[in-house]
Order: structure tokens, then sequence, then C-alpha cells
């Protein structure tokens, strides 16, 4: 691929060993740019190289601190934008803030926000890989490519892992279950299912809600103690009951509290429905793993402590030797020291996030080389070509 009018950037560095692999099968030298941080910690950045004209794309790792990462891109698309490039494009192999993209309670939606931060520096296509919620990719207003690991890692399993053909894959908890069963299919393999009280991401804990319920206000007058033929009382001095009506509570009466609401004597909502309580049951697991070869399947591992939780549980009910596969090694805080307490045989990730440091604090930890699958999309892109046969064979699950 020629230079005239192609550039590549990297806010880490052209020290990047992901980066540079993309430059070289690309055929193209890295453009020269400098990113850093004032005393006052607010980032810097300058680029070097005339982009007028040209294709940029911009290769961007979660090497550090996520939130400087998506400032130093944000100011670089930014200023690739009002230096009349041609086009931006970002190559984000794990793009944060891709878990909360769900609302929680009272928060926002982060991914969300991202999207409309991007586009507005400037981003006109967004090329990242194994999204953990694919919606995510109708929060741009710019095309969103969204790449698949499960090539590489499942050619991995068939050469490097022994007596892969008599092994289960091994899905966490019920939500990965889809990607663990897209594995299973392709390597013609069971599946079992870890389903638990402990199963529950805390991302995946939302309601839905868009405002805060209303605030209990509290009695407009007291003394009030009987109405309407005493088919409803009211306790004025506790005000309305903190504790959920029962499966004995008689039927709310919309037309009487219609009734006492028009009088002025309350301010507040009706009584919720009586739901019985939800109740999770102990970690268990669905499928048979005695004497076999289990093999986890998961997108991201950031703390380890539940994946040797649930290790340990596959250790007890039998397992020979228990492997993680998995796209984004984030290994956060001592994860690197749980896993090599752990019973986990191996953990099998890709180099879209930096894990030589960790590979030496922890020898499980194995790498996946996954730049030819980039640097091919980053071809097919420049060039405007398809992108469909770099997902051939790929379920929508995966």
């Amino acid at each position: 691929m020629g230079e005239s009018n192609i550039v590549i950037f990297s806010p880490k560095g052209s020290d990047l060993p992901l980066a540079a692999s993309i430059a070289s099968r690309l055929g193209v030298t890295l453009g020269e740019m400098t990113c850093g941080n004032f005393a006052n910690k607010e980032t810097e950045m300058t680029i070097s190289t005339s982009v007028r004209n040209r294709d940029a794309y911009i290769l961007q790792v979660m090497k550090d601190d996520p939130n400087d990462c998506i400032m130093e891109l944000l100011m670089v698309c930014y200023a690739l934008k009002t230096s009349c490039c041609r086009k931006v494009i970002g190559v984000v192999p794990y793009l944060p803030y891709s878990k909360q993209s769900k609302m929680r309670n009272r928060g926002s939606i982060p991914a969300k926000l991202m999207a409309d931060l991007l586009c507005r520096a400037g981003l006109d296509h967004m090329l990242t890989m194994d999204l953990h919620s694919k919606e995510v990719q109708g929060f741009y207003d710019c095309p969103v490519d969204n790449l698949r690991a499960s090539p590489f890692l499942i050619q991995y399993i068939q050469d490097r892992i022994p007596g892969y053909k008599d092994a289960v894959i091994v899905a966490r908890h019920p939500g990965s279950a889809a990607r663990a069963n897209a594995f299973a299919e392709r390597l013609q393999l069971n599946i079992a299912v870890l389903h638990g009280e402990h199963n529950q991401e805390d991302s995946e804990i939302c309601d839905g809600r868009h405002s805060p319920p209303p605030a209990r206000r509290s009695v407009r007058q007291r003394g009030f103690s009987e109405c309407a033929n005493n088919e409803m009382l009211v306790s004025l001095e506790d005000g309305m009951r903190s504790t959920p009506p029962t499966a004995h509570t008689a039927p709310f009466n919309s037309s009487l509290h219609r009734q006492i609401s028009n009088q002025g004597l309350f301010d507040i909502p009706p009584p919720s429905l009586g739901l019985p309580t939800k109740v999770k049951k102990p970690l268990s697991i669905v499928g048979d793993v005695n004497e076999r070869v289990c093999i986890i399947v998961e997108d991201i591992i950031d703390d380890a402590t539940m994946l040797v939780q649930s290790a340990k549980i596959l250790r007890n009910e039998g397992a020979t030797s228990i492997y993680v596969v998995a796209t984004h090694g984030l290994f956060a805080g001592d994860a690197c020291k749980i896993i090599m307490e752990s019973c986990i045989d191996e953990i099998i990730v890709t180099n879209t996030v930096p894990v030589e440091e960790k590979m030496k604090q922890c020898p499980k930890i194995k790498s996946v080389d996954i730049s030819a699958l980039l640097s091919e999309a980053v071809r097919r892109i420049h060039n405007g070509e398809s992108m469909s046969y770099l997902f051939r064979n790929i379920s929508l699950e995966d």
C-alpha cells in the first residue's frame, strides 16, 4: 500500500508492538506526533506530519488510564479534522466504556456519551473489536465495524490445547452463553453454563429508568384515619409504609385514591403492586464437566476474582484442566497474582490491550496476535472493499 494518501498515527508511540506490526504489514510508516502531559496533568498533543487530503488512521490502545486515552483520542481526532484531513478513522481494538451501555438507576449511558464526543470531535469511521454490547454500534453517527477475534482464538485452541476434542466450552454466566455456544458449535463441543447468585455482573444491573422515581412526600393534613366506607386505612404518623405490600394486601382502589387526592389530603403516588421477592439460587453448573478439559469463554477479563471462583467450582466438579480464552485482557489490580495462585492452567487473550508486562508477572497468560486482522481491515476500508470477507463463518453471537 502506497504512502501517498494514507497515514497512521499512534498516540502511544511507535514503540507499541501492535502499531509497528500494522504499519509493517501495510507497508507504511507511522506519522510523527507527540503526546504528553503538562505539569498540571492536562493533555498536550502535536502532529508533525502533513495530513492534508489524506486518510488518517488513529490506532489507540488502552495502555494506561482509559480516561487519558480517551482524551488523547478526542484531541487527535479534532486536530486531524481541523488540519484538512480527508477522513479520520479510529482504530480502537478495545473500546472503553462499552460495558456501560445500559442505564443503571439514576446514572447515565457512558457508551452513548463516548460516541457523541468522538463523532463531534471529527471521527468519520470507527474500527473496533468484540464490543461487550453490540448495540453500541448504533450509538455512533458514523459507520462502526466491529471485528471478531474468535477465529484466532479457535485456531489457538485447536493448535495449542491438548485434548480439546473432548473438552467442554463453559459460559461463566448465562449472559455469555450465546458467545460460548458459538465457540462450541464451530469446535463441535458440548457446552456447560455456570448459574447462580454470583453470576450477575454489576454492569448488567439496570432498571431502564430514564428519570428518578417520584419522591415520597409527607401528608399535607394529619388526623385523617378513615374515609369512604372504611375501604382504606392510612397511618398518618408513619406516612407511607416503606415495606412492599404482601400477597395478602387488599387490592388498590384507584377511585378512592383520586377522591383523597382531590380533597388535598395527600400528594403521594399510588402504592406499587405486591411482587414476589427475587431470590437467586446457589452457584451451580448446568452440564457435565467431570473428567473433562474446560474452556471458559469470555470477552473481557478485568477483575479476575469471579473468574477464579468459577474455575474453583469447575475443579471441584471434576474438571481435569481449565483454560480461559478472551479477546481483551485488562487484568486490573491484583489480577495477575490472583490468577497465578489459582487452579487455572492457562489464559489466552489477544493483544488488543498490551499484555507484555502482565505476561512477565504471570506466565499463565498467553497472547494471540491480531495485527493481521486489523491491518487487513484498514486496507479494505482504505480501498473501499467489502468487509464481509472478514466475517465469514462468524455468527451474530460471536
